[in-house]
């Protein structure tokens, strides 16, 4: 069975309706100011940063903290996860 995430949040979904559902507490427009939007990458042990290369076990993990070579400023923005 497959599992969908949202790639601001790593929140979790078995389809991909049931994820874009639901408002994102880590949108970039701000919380709850949009939908999760699907992660399209694979499930991986280990996720990196596209725009810093910091790395986590898990998306949620990466998301959570601010990036520092973010376009909108250092630590205006969080981690975006590679595909």
């Amino acid at each position: 069975m497959a599992t969908f995430h949202c790639k601001y949040c790593g929140s979790k979904s078995a389809s991909v309706a049931g994820l874009t559902a639901g408002n994102c507490l880590r949108h970039p427009a701000g919380a709850n100011k949009g939908r999760h939007t699907l992660y399209e990458g694979s499930e991986k042990a280990q996720y990196v940063c596209r725009l810093c290369g910091a790395k986590s076990a898990s998306i949620v993990g990466l998301t959570a903290g601010n990036c520092q070579r973010h376009p909108t400023g250092a630590n205006k923005s969080r981690h975006e996860p590679a595909a």
